[in-house]
């Protein structure tokens, strides 16, 4: 077993290599090459894109012999970007999840802003208000969304036709459906909680009802006064989402809170559950067990009824620039690249993700098709936790109101934590 020290060791080299990996690629890009060739960094977070990204880099460069891109896959991105911008070293292009870490970064009026520029209108609104509600520098435009994925109920389609049931469009619906299949002998939910983000996607589903309305607006006003003398509170909006959350957790296999994210999606992948509380990335690991499992995703339904729901999604990949660069113009023809729709289209396919370029097709997967018209409806939301400041140990306290499967504690506690970070912060961001 490695020790604290060897962990922190390994991380230290680490992000040595990774920085030297990409000064390597940044050296290139000090100035055109004596064939007139520029070279540009493109800072790629997502391990399993490489692929794909060689291939788009291909495509650009045959059809732009002047630039050549040197993609630099990296891992533990967040602290890479941080450290690359600190040292006035950023890459040329750049990729990041858009999370609440990314908010902070627009905020701090690192990137470029896209708001004039032509490949923003290209963008469908949904993703657009999605990036815009993680943070941005006033007034700016700071990250443009590349492809969304989809957050809700994973389901076996082949369970669910062989048990004539259909897919719920009501909470009371759901619950009926899992109580015909423990009825049948099969499990509703595989789940597994020793990974404690694995409660995270379910409290973003059910929560994001009680979120809609500009519920996070009115707490960041409140800041320290969260609770008190009328003021919105997490105690007074969720009781009803997270009271849901711990009853779906109670219908999952013996042994669930001791189960790991792997034994939660093996579970699934050789049908010994009907459903995962997850989302689309979920179904990466169970086709690797099994190819052929014939899986569809519903949205959490909404407490006012089927045509209230909407698919909690958000941005997989972000794409941006820094805000000065040697080469803006060159990084921005591939920008343009990327958001061309057959561009952004097969991309999207390949990494079973949601295009966000008006006119680029859904691809044809089962799973992408079964929440397709959630997307061409623009009836998707963004992920609240990423409205929640990190100071406050979310995660944490939503394991322990599923656990007690009671949220008052809970949600109290989520009130307290607001208020402290509040209380010593702005809380103007996330």
């Amino acid at each position: 077993m490695r020790t604290e020290r060897g962990r922190r060791a390994t991380k230290l080299l680490a992000l040595t290599l990774g920085l030297a990996a990409i000064a390597g690629g940044l050296a290139g890009c000090a100035a055109p090459a004596a064939d007139h060739v520029t070279t540009l960094n493109f800072f790629q977070f997502k391990g399993e894109a490489t692929a794909d990204f060689d291939r788009i880099i291909a495509e650009f460069e045959a059809e732009n012999p002047d630039i050549r891109i040197v993609q630099n896959q990296v891992a533990d991105s967040e602290t890479l970007i941080r450290t690359l911008l600190v040292k006035d070293r950023a890459p040329d292009i750049i990729t990041l999840n858009a999370n609440g870490n990314f908010g902070k970064l627009a905020e701090a009026g690192v990137f470029h802003d896209f708001s004039n520029d032509p490949v923003l209108q290209t963008i469908a609104q949904a993703p657009r208000d999605i990036m815009a509600n993680l943070g941005s520098a006033p007034g700016e435009v700071n990250g443009l969304g590349y492809v969304n994925n989809a957050n809700g109920i994973v389901y076996n389609r082949e369970i669910f036709a062989q048990q004539g049931l259909q897919v719920p469009t009501t909470y009371e619906e759901l619950i009926a459906v899992c109580e015909k299949l423990k009825a049948a002998g099969i499990t509703p939910f595989a789940s597994g909680m020793a990974d404690n983000w694995t409660v995270m996607p379910s409290w973003n589903g059910l929560g994001a009802y009680a979120a809609q309305g500009g519920f996070f607006d009115e707490m960041r006003a409140a800041g320290e006064h969260v609770g008190q003398d009328g003021n919105v509170s997490f105690s007074e909006a969720f009781p009803q989402a997270m009271t849901e959350q711990a009853q779906l957790f109670s219908y999952s296999q013996d042994g669930y809170r001791g189960a790991k994210y792997d034994d939660q999606t093996a579970l699934f992948a050789h049908g010994g559950a009907a459903m995962m509380l997850q989302g689309i990335w979920s179904l990466s690991p169970v086709r690797k067990i099994n190819p052929d499992v014939d899986a569809g995703i519903f949205p959490y339904p909404s407490p006012e009824g089927a045509d209230k729901s909407v698919l909690v999604s958000g941005v997989d990949v972000a794409v941006t620039l820094p805000k000065t660069s040697a080469h803006h113009e060159e990084a921005m023809r591939f920008v343009d690249f990327l958001f061309r729709p057959d561009v952004n289209e097969r991309f999207a396919a390949a990494q079973t993700m949601f295009p966000t370029v008006v006119g680029a097709r859904i691809g044809d997967d089962p799973v992408l098709q079964s929440v397709a018209p959630y997307f061409e409806a623009g009836r998707i939301t963004g992920f609240i936790d990423h409205q929640v400041p990190t100071a406050v140990p979310l995660t944490g306290i939503v394991q322990s109101a599923v656990l007690a499967g009671e949220p008052t504690g809970a949600l109290q506690t989520l009130d307290n934590e607001w208020r402290k970070v509040a209380a010593r912060s702005s809380l103007g961001g996330k």
